[in-house]
């Protein structure tokens, strides 16, 4: 189990990838290969999950970390929750495990998510809607919010534009109408006692998630996939005032590592006091590591 005694921020939001050449045969690598370059990232294939372990024990970090199920609408085949579970389980002194579950599976899905919850140990749920291809308000999906929101666990949502895709032709068949945070308050409404993260700089919908955030008790925005030196001057000043217990530290990666995201965050123009806070002590409490 992470010893918060130990680490010295939770990164709320990683991705976990497998070997490489598992997807030579659909596109995802060469998907992965141009998100690097997007991002500026120093790899030609992402890390898989014991290397990311590896490096966040030795950067003195735990993270969250998740795969996408974004199979059906992609072609892109998904990384099995339960090897990702098993994989943090090994390294469980920086590893918790998130899961992922394309809502379209309808009933199998939820029955899914509560044998992970209940079997596997997963403490929430990741979902990108552009990825997805699905508003998260359709009431096709709330047959897995019911099921994660009755066994506890945390609904992570991709908001705003996305590095998946871009640059591609067509974007690779994404589109961004699906993540704007907006979608987001319906499910706050229906959901009150299921906490909802809305991932990233929801650019270009930045006040939208502002405005769900501060409205929903059970709403937090994650601040990852962009580096803290762009971040727009309103989100600033909210982490510093109203959000300052509901904004999580968030790298997004291994598209950016958490190190670079940590000394960027150094330089921006947050209250000292909330520092501790923003990169460690919200996500600990909304993950039932303390009170």
């Amino acid at each position: 189990m992470v010893d918060l005694t130990k680490i010295r921020a939770i990164d709320i939001h990683t991705h976990a990838e497998e070997p490489c050449g598992c997807h030579a045969d659909d596109g995802y690598d060469d998907l992965q290969a141009t998100m690097a370059s997007y991002f500026g990232a120093p790899w030609s294939h992402p890390p898989t999950v014991p290397q990311t372990a590896a490096h966040y024990r030795e950067q003195n970090i735990a993270a969250v970390i998740f795969p996408v199920d974004a199979e059906r609408e992609t072609g892109y085949r998904r990384y099995k929750n339960e090897e990702v579970a098993e994989l943090a389980a090994e390294n469980d002194d920086v590893l918790i495990p998130f899961a992922s579950i394309d809502p379209h599976k309808g009933k199998m899905g939820a029955r899914e998510a509560r044998r992970l919850v209940r079997e596997f140990g997963v403490k929430g749920f990741k979902f990108h809607p552009t990825m997805q291809g699905f508003y998260p308000n359709d009431r096709m999906a709330y047959t897995l919010y019911e099921a994660i929101a009755e066994e506890g666990a945390i609904a992570l949502f991709h908001t705003g534009q996305t590095g998946v895709g871009s640059g591609m032709k067509g974007g690779n068949g994404m589109r961004l109408k699906y993540s704007n945070p907006m979608y987001m308050d319906d499910v706050a409404v229906d959901f009150p006692d299921m906490p909802i993260i809305l991932a990233h700089p929801s650019f270009p919908w930045q006040e939208e998630a502002l405005a769900v955030a501060q409205h929903k008790p059970n709403v937090y925005i994650d601040l990852s996939g962009w580096s803290p030196k762009y971040f727009p001057e309103i989100l600033v000043k909210y982490c510093n005032s109203i959000l300052k217990k509901k904004v999580l530290f968030g790298s997004d990666w291994p598209m950016i590592t958490p190190e670079r995201w940590l000394s960027d965050f150094e330089k921006i123009n947050i209250k000292d006091e909330i520092r501790p806070d923003i990169i460690k002590n919200n996500a600990a409490r909304l993950l039932g590591m303390m009170d």
